[in-house]
This record gives C-alpha cells, structure tokens and sequence, in this order.
C-alpha cells in the first residue's frame, strides 16, 4: 500500500467516523446540552424535531456505513468509497447551503479531499 492510498484510507475513516459523531449527536443527543450546543438548539425546538433528527441521524449512519464497507473491501472498495464519499459531499454542499455554512467544512470539504486522495490512489 502506498502512502497515497494510506492517506486517502485515513480520509475515509476520518468521514466516516464524522458521520458516527453526527448519528450519535442527532439521534441520542439532540436535545441534551451538547446536541443543543452543537446545532445551536432551544430545548423547545430540540423536544419538537427530535424525530426528524433520529432520522437524520440514521441516514448519516448509512453514510458511515457505506464508507467503513468500502474500506473493508480493500483496493475493491475504491468504486464504494467514490460513492460515499460522493453522497457525502453532495449532502454537505446541500447543508451548508440551506442550513449552515459551517457544514461545508465538517463535511462536504473532508469528503472532497477524500475523493482527491482516492482518486490519486487508484491511479497508481
């Protein structure tokens, strides 16, 4: 494995367990202190949407998924890894869009540099 591969690995891990933080913030903490804290919540907003941020939540899980099963899968993970890191990206750029522009920096950037160090990987 070369250093590329290596780094575009981490990358991916690195996404992926972003996304694991954000299930665990939206599905059990949204309307504790530090779920509140992170998406800048009212404990009234919070009781009210807590359900659609469960949901959420296990969408971002399926992300995390999808990532930790194209690293699993080895060089034949680079086609899932894309995929993934493709959602992700469209997701973030989508979020900082409509919800907030620090969105774009969680999420959608570490995919994009992700999909740079992938690519770059699979063509050695």
């Amino acid at each position: 494995m070369n250093l590329t591969t290596t780094l575009a690995n981490v990358v991916t891990a690195l996404v992926a367990l972003i996304h694991v933080y954000i299930l665990v913030l939206e599905m059990f903490l949204w309307t504790k202190p530090t779920g509140r804290r992170a998406f800048g919540l009212t404990q009234e907003f919070a009781e009210a949407s807590k359900v659609l941020a469960a949901n959420q939540g296990l969408y971002n899980g399926f992300l995390a998924a999808g990532l930790i099963w194209g690293l699993l899968l080895g060089a034949a993970g680079t086609p899932v890894k894309v995929f993934f890191l493709s959602c992700v990206l469209v997701a973030g750029l989508y979020g900082a869009a409509t919800a907030s522009r620090k969105i774009l920096f969680i999420q959608a950037l570490p995919a994009l540099i992700g999909l740079g160090l992938v690519g770059l990987a699979s063509s050695f």
